[in-house]
């Protein structure tokens, strides 16, 4: 299955005064305004390392619950936080902290199935970066 997704960005001025939108074809982002300020200090809108770390927050989510699914397993809650870590004009770590409740499963297979979402999800893989996970199974 061949999926294609799209989203698109607007930008006026220059790179520290200008501004600009993003919208997706979904338009959840709708005109979503991003700037210098809300980039590398604390302006009101959206930036891409943002952006960046709600995808792989939510891949890593879904690719992990497709694993303990497939291993006989549900979870009650998978809650993912993902800081990105942007230095010297480029990203150089996705840390992914989880907390995940899953009725019934050991610690050892949980390991497993985080370590294989760890370097299996899509975005994980278009990251080149390094990526690490903390994980904690209550």
């Amino acid at each position: 299955m061949k999926i294609t997704r799209n989203a698109t960005a607007h930008w006026t001025g220059t790179g520290k005064e200008g501004k600009g939108t993003l919208t997706s074809a979904s338009t959840v982002l709708n005109e979503t305004q991003y700037s210098f300020n809300t980039r590398f200090a604390d302006g009101v809108g959206t930036n891409p390392e943002e952006l960046v770390a709600a995808a792989h927050a939510g891949c890593f989510a879904m690719k992990l619950a497709f694993n303990i699914q497939g291993a006989g397993f549900a979870a009650d809650s998978l809650d993912v936080r993902c800081d990105i870590t942007l230095e010297d004009s480029g990203i150089t770590s996705s840390k992914l902290t989880l907390k995940a409740s899953v009725p019934g499963l050991d610690q050892a297979k949980f390991d497993e199935l985080v370590e294989d979402a760890e370097k299996n999800c899509p975005i994980s893989k278009l990251l080149n970066t390094s990526i690490s996970v903390d994980a904690t199974l209550a």
